[in-house]
């Protein structure tokens, strides 16, 4: 039996449009970008010595009862995720990546998109290796910034610097630049924390970062003994597995009803 032409082109076009809402319904969500129309998220960076928040020349006392104070503190967060109660993880971030910096306050507070509570929060302290290897880029990760290393092809994940009387260095300085993306070298690090009912509740996350783990935590990197790290090698590699342990969730603070 033939059919009209028409009728034809009509079936066609409905089986065309069957097939396509198949397709989005059932694509996995794993593949969908993240959705832009979901709730913010606000991430807040409180960077502290010892639970104490610091300052440009505030003076500071590290596990080995050096005193110091900080000059500079700065950090790469990349990949920002956030996973939902059944602890799949999704991209949350506005950006890639993003570079906190202790004297500017705007860059401690990240807004972040997520459907529904986040019990986990999951990103890499530093730049990844692809970023490392395909030259220099703009924005956060532009080398007028200060973290990337010309001599060396390579972005510094974290750097601190101040100053100590324990400190061996010219006038007294010392500075942790660390950075290595290589085998054996590599300082990038993937942290994951829980999120607790209130703090999944409260859309807000604030995340303390302790400078006194650079210190000890995994490895003892005392001032007097190692005021320098400016190169890839065991000494950023130690360094960089002691500042996994920098952040901690902050829970709200309750009010008065």
């Amino acid at each position: 039996m033939w059919l009209p032409l028409s009728l034809m082109r009509r079936n066609i076009r409905l089986l065309y449009f069957v097939l396509l809402f198949n397709c989005i319904t059932t694509w996995p969500a794993a593949h969908l970008p993240a959705q832009r129309s979901a709730a913010p998220v606000q991430l807040h960076l409180f960077n502290t010595a010892g639970g104490k928040a610091i300052a440009a020349g505030d003076s500071c006392i590290n596990q080995y009862h050096e005193t110091f104070t900080v000059r500079n503190f700065r950090y790469y967060l990349s990949h920002i995720q956030l996973a939902d109660s059944t602890g799949k993880f999704y991209e949350a971030g506005e950006a890639e990546t993003y570079l906190v910096d202790f004297t500017d306050s705007s860059s401690q507070h990240i807004t972040l998109h997520h459907q529904g509570k986040a019990w986990f929060i999951r990103f890499l302290l530093g730049v990844d290796s692809s970023k490392n290897v395909s030259g220099v880029h703009t924005g956060v990760l532009d080398p007028a910034r200060g973290m990337y290393w010309t001599w060396n092809s390579g972005y510094v994940m974290a750097k601190l610097e101040g100053r100590s009387e324990q400190s061996t260095a010219p006038g007294r300085n010392f500075t942790y630049h660390i950075g290595g993306y290589k085998p054996q070298q590599q300082t990038a690090r993937s942290i994951t924390l829980a999120l607790s009912p209130a703090v999944a509740a409260s859309k807000d996350i604030t995340l303390v970062a302790d400078i006194l783990q650079w210190f000890g935590g995994k490895e003892n990197i005392s001032i007097a003994t190692h005021p320098i790290c400016h190169e890839p090698g065991a000494l950023a590699v130690s360094i960089a597995d002691n500042y996994t342990r920098m952040f901690t969730v902050q829970e709200p603070v309750e009010t008065e009803p």
